[in-house]
């Protein structure tokens, strides 16, 4: 299994006033799903951040987002651990395969792939 990406996940109650903010840094609009606008650099488009005002389906809104090749091994790499799942594995309507599992930290990481 390979990690894609990492993406920080910063709450927001104004995604609007917020993604102008990061424009000033350049950050360009590259999703935006009403609930969630992701901002990237055009340069190295990797380099993102979520801006959240609450999550669709799952009750918490996630500190980080991991981008993986094959969820479903992380998802069983999780659960054998024992860690605790916030959200269970799902195929979200956006299209990306996710759960999320809370850190040793407390930290609650939304880890995906897409589908």
């Amino acid at each position: 299994m390979a990690v894609r990406r990492v993406v920080p996940n910063a709450r927001s109650s104004s995604v609007r006033e917020a993604a102008g903010f990061y424009a000033l840094l350049g950050f360009e609009e590259v999703m935006n799903l009403g609930w969630v606008v992701t901002l990237a650099s055009p340069e190295v488009p990797t380099a993102q951040v979520n801006l959240m005002t609450g999550d669709a389906t799952a009750p918490v809104v996630p500190d980080m987002s991991v981008e993986v090749d094959d969820v479903d091994a992380a998802y069983a790499a999780v659960r054998e651990s024992g860690a605790e799942i916030v959200h269970p594995l799902q195929d979200e309507e956006w299209g990306v395969r996710r759960f999320f599992v809370r850190a040793p930290d407390g930290r609650v990481v939304n880890v995906l792939g897409h589908r």
